[in-house]
């Protein structure tokens, strides 16, 4: 736990640097890292990388293209591109190596798209918030309420946690965790409409950001099963090791992939200020 909450501590500042106070194209940089070592964390819980290089070359290469896409504001044309390109390339590989002993199975094209297009995508809406307008202050709802949902049901699992909520799934994540989290996301975007009213001239609406926090938290511990699911699947405990006591990068994002598009929706429909 200690190393957990060092490396939290010292990725925070980064984060909020490359969030907030640096230009756009330094978060479009930095998602399209991210979606490109999720795609490959994805692909080599499955197969490994000798002998499947251009798997992992076609992946990563959709996955970084769509972060771009969003920071040029032209994923829906990039979007159908990438997906045909990527589709095409995949399937030629599984066809050339069908009834061979490097055969594909149909789990490995299925993880190239959702890792190299699915997730990707997803995922850029941390770029269409930061590219609305006051999106220096929007783009934080969806990390502020994933982070914090994420070590309210930490905690609160820890702390008070009795009855298990799908074991088969996550042995150890509880329903008290759950109920711990989701509370804590809802008040962490209470609190930050707090400091926005204050130190701010938004007026804020208190009612939406209370929408945004429960439904944005209950998206965000979804996409935590959905992904200890694809674990259990792919029997392997953490995506990678990149980030001690975190585990991968797809350990660390997961939960974003859910939330970040979830509260783009609703920020789109009804803004908070």
């Amino acid at each position: 736990m200690k190393i957990r909450i060092v490396v939290a501590v010292i990725a925070l500042p980064i984060v909020f640097s490359i969030l907030v106070i640096f230009p756009s194209f330094v978060l479009a940089g930095a998602v399209s890292v991210i979606c490109a070592l999720m795609a490959y964390e994805l692909l080599l819980a499955l197969m490994p990388v000798k002998g499947n290089i251009r798997m992992f070359i076609y992946t990563m290469i959709s996955a970084i293209s769509l972060p771009i896409g969003a920071y040029l504001g032209i994923n829906s044309f990039i979007l159908p591109i990438a997906l045909l390109v990527l589709m095409s390339f995949v399937f030629i590989e599984a066809i050339v190596r069908f009834h061979t002993d490097k055969q594909y199975p149909l789990i490995y094209i299925l993880a190239a798209l959702f890792g190299g297009v699915l997730i990707s995508y997803l995922l850029s809406t941390i770029l269409n918030l930061r590219l609305m307008e006051n999106g220096r202050f929007l783009v934080l709802l969806p990390v502020i309420c994933t982070f914090v949902t994420d070590a309210g049901a930490y905690f609160t699992g820890v702390l008070l946690g009795k009855n298990k909520a799908f074991p088969n799934v996550s042995p150890n994540k509880t329903i008290e965790g759950c109920v711990g989290g989701i509370a804590s996301g809802v008040l962490s975007l209470l609190v930050y409409g707090v400091i926005l009213l204050n130190f701010t001239s938004f007026d804020v609406n208190f009612g939406v950001l209370l929408v945004y926090g429960f439904f944005g938290a209950l998206i965000c511990i979804l996409g935590d099963f959905a992904f200890s699911l694809l674990k259990r699947e792919f029997k392997v405990k953490d995506f990678g090791q990149l980030l001690p006591g975190h585990g991968g990068v797809l350990d660390r994002f997961d939960s974003m992939v859910f939330t970040a598009p979830a509260i783009y929706l609703m920020v789109t429909m009804f803004p908070p200020f």
